[in-house]
């Protein structure tokens, strides 16, 4: 691997009402996500610069992706440049918080939530 590549390149969030999960996360994180159905799946994209080296991802709805709490890889989402005013729209956008912030020492801050599809997500911020 070079060394200025990400080791994440990109990630699937399953969803089961991709309408429902695309309104939660523009909610938490106050962006906007554009849908595309491709290859049988309907997706919602987060933000991305094409060209600029940085991990991407969306939101998927197929019968691959089946949405869980307690199995499967976690995806630790950034909420710089402090988690606490993520963490506080979660409840609100439909979300439930599952483990709170909490300090990792020199690395920052990490919490966890469970979206509106199911899914246990990571957070991490600096702050």
């Amino acid at each position: 691997m070079d060394a200025n590549t990400n080791s994440l390149n990109w990630f699937e969030i399953p969803a089961k009402d991709i309408k429902r999960a695309k309104k939660f996360y523009q909610a938490i994180f106050k962006m906007k996500m554009e849908e595309m159905e491709m290859m049988g799946m309907k997706m919602a994209f987060f933000p991305w610069a094409p060209g600029t080296g940085k991990a991407n991802g969306g939101l998927c709805v197929s019968k691959m992706h089946k949405p869980s709490a307690s199995s499967g890889v976690v995806v630790y989402l950034n909420a710089d440049p402090d988690l606490k005013t993520v963490l506080g729209r979660v409840a609100k956008a439909g979300g439930k918080v599952v483990m709170p912030k909490t300090a990792i020492g020199e690395n920052g801050f990490m919490a966890f939530f469970i979206d509106t599809e199911g899914n246990r997500m990571g957070l991490h911020s600096n702050k």
